[in-house]
């Protein structure tokens, strides 16, 4: 595939011009490898606080797992509180908004629904002691700091509205004849969300699950 770093003879009029091209040229490189390994060290950070937790985790213990020095952890994204800030977005793109535009591009949004859930509980059960990093920092953190409490609702909320797009155009299409308002379905579903990481690290109990799964959904038989 040609990039900006494949030049024409024609394109390199002067010995300068090529000296600057190729200084573009490695910048450009050196950015897009600082991407990828910021990348690693994101996935390395939501991996720390998602299994410790964030009261439990120290600097210390963040550097060590995303194998920076703790100035090159400070410069490259700020204390401790800053880096959970980043590490949730980064986990949310990961996951939760992942989800969501699938949902949004199913072909059969009733159907996409059933299947979510059907994942989420799969998903939870096979990993009861890590859970749910959104769901868990809504329980430790968001009683006790305001702003990252702001990100985790912004978080919950955008599963929120992403289930009532899905049950909207559900409506519409004539799969959910409900008349009960797609707010309200869709804030049962993301109480079942919630219900499902929560309990799910209590007791291995599909049937449990699939029980508040099965209550929060609408009928794949209208």
């Amino acid at each position: 595939m040609a990039d900006a770093c494949n030049f024409r003879s024609t394109d390199l009029k002067t010995n300068d011009d090529a000296s600057t091209a190729r200084s573009h040229c490695k910048e450009r490189s050196v950015g897009r490898h600082r991407a990828f390994e910021e990348e690693a060290v994101l996935d390395a950070a939501v991996e720390c606080f998602w299994r410790r937790g964030y009261g439990a985790t120290s600097v210390r213990d963040l550097a060590a797992h995303m194998k920076l020095g703790g100035a090159s952890l400070y410069n490259a994204f700020g204390d401790k509180r800053a880096l959970f800030a980043r590490a949730l977005q980064h986990y949310l793109d990961r996951s939760s908004r992942r989800r969501m535009a699938q949902l949004d591009a199913a072909a059969d949004p009733l159907v996409a629904l059933h299947v979510f859930f059907a994942d989420l509980i799969t998903a939870s059960l096979a990993d009861r002691r890590g859970g749910c990093l959104l769901v868990n920092s809504a329980m430790e953190v968001a009683p006790f700091d305001a702003e990252l409490g702001k990100d985790i609702r912004a978080g919950l909320k955008e599963i929120e509205d992403g289930f009532r797009r899905t049950v909207e155009r559900a409506q519409r299409e004539g799969s959910v004849r409900s008349c009960e308002p797609s707010e309200d379905l869709a804030r049962r579903l993301l109480s079942a969300v919630i219900s499902t990481r929560v309990l799910a690290r209590v007791a291995d109990d599909r049937a449990l699950l699939e029980s508040i799964a099965h209550s929060a959904l609408p009928p794949l038989d209208g």
